[in-house]
């Protein structure tokens, strides 16, 4: 294994004298070492989801996860009669991880062996790991953020939002008002920036720039008063979507300049982006200012694009531009222009929005 091994995202489960002491199907009354208990829950509040592949049967084994208070802490469990590797593959697929990001571990060696050998790049352990994984480099973050102690319950609850998804009767606009969203969008703050740089690393379609800002970059922005950081967030009736949006804005007499908007893909669908612009330029026709967005394409953001140009940005020339500073680290970023109107606001979600401006002016 590397020195520095790349962080798991997801540790899959055997159950049978692994997860439990004993086999369920000789003693129904199997029991949990408090050991492994307290590694489940430290894993699960690090934001490392867990899921179980295991040959059993289904609702016996249920039940007793259930019983033991354990059973929410897994998602997309593969309990049955099929060979393992197909159960880690499919839990892998269905999260769209990477295999390198995924763990197993299991009692048996011919079952460790079965997995290694059809899935190379899955890691593997022994039952006897189970008690010390938590001091293993791969399954500990150099931070843990907000989102992440919250990673398990948005994910459970994008399933419970596809799954009505596929039976609801109405068309996708019509969904999306059931859902009652709230896209909710703050000032940053010491216990949120850490989540705003992971946006500005992570997001790549959806991101106007690509120009990553790392966590003092960002500090030192929230102190400057000509400057916001601004995170947003989303939630509807099955739970929270957790941090979905970074806003980087700068301050100019007559012209405000977006110098970064990135927003994640899962919420694309879901008119994020477009409320966010929207939002931005209302903000700015009240304040009689223009918006000046940077852009800089990357090979993968050509969404972005399309966003600020369907937004109503242009390459038009304007006198405002000039109050704007080059940007000497990427000759290659350019700026498009809006001077904006009033525009109706997109009826499916709910907003809960700062005032933007000079407010915080020292």
């Amino acid at each position: 294994m590397a020195r520095n091994p790349s962080l798991v995202k997801c540790l899959v489960w055997d159950l049978d004298n692994t997860l439990w002491h004993g086999t369920i199907l000789e003693d129904e009354d199997v029991q949990l070492r408090e050991a492994i208990r307290e590694t489940v829950v430290a894993l699960d509040s690090r934001g490392i989801l867990q899921s179980i592949a295991s040959k059993n049967d289904l609702d016996l084994a249920w039940t007793r996860l259930e019983q033991l208070g354990m059973a929410e802490y897994f998602i997309l469990p593969k309990i049955g009669w099929g060979r393992k590797s197909d159960s880690v593959r499919e839990i892998a697929d269905e999260l769209n991880f990477a295999y390198k990001t995924i763990a197993f571990i299991d009692d048996q060696a011919s079952e460790r062996a079965e997995v290694s050998f059809h899935l190379p790049d899955v890691r593997c352990y022994t039952a006897e790991k189970a008690s010390s994984l938590t001091v293993l480099p791969e399954f500990s973050p150099e931070k843990v953020t907000v989102d992440a102690r919250q990673r398990r319950l948005m994910y459970q609850a994008s399933f419970q939002r596809a799954a009505e998804r596929e039976t609801f009767a109405g068309d996708d606009v019509e969904f999306l008002r059931s859902l009652q969203i709230k896209l909710e969008i703050q000032r940053a703050d010491t216990e949120t920036l850490d989540r705003v740089a992971e946006l500005t690393l992570r997001t790549s379609q959806m991101n106007a720039t690509g120009v990553p800002y790392p966590h003092g970059t960002l500090q030192n922005l929230l102190a400057d008063p000509g400057h916001e950081v601004l995170v947003a967030t989303m939630s509807d009736r099955f739970g929270s979507h957790g941090a979905i949006g970074v806003i980087l804005l700068e301050y100019h007499s007559g012209v405000w300049n977006l110098k970064l908007l990135a927003t994640s893909c899962r919420v694309v669908s879901m008119g994020a982006g477009a409320a966010i612009i929207n939002w931005l330029a209302d903000q700015a026709r009240r304040a009689n200012v223009h918006l000046a967005a940077d852009f800089r394409a990357t090979g993968r953001n050509r969404m972005m694009e399309v966003a600020y140009r369907f937004s109503g940005f242009t390459e038009d020339a304007c006198e405002c531009l000039t109050a704007l500073k080059p940007t000497p680290d990427h000759d290659d970023i350019q700026r498009m222009h809006l001077v904006p109107e009033l525009r109706s606001p997109l009826d499916h979600l709910r907003l809960d929005t700062p005032v933007l401006g000079r407010v915080r002016q020292m």
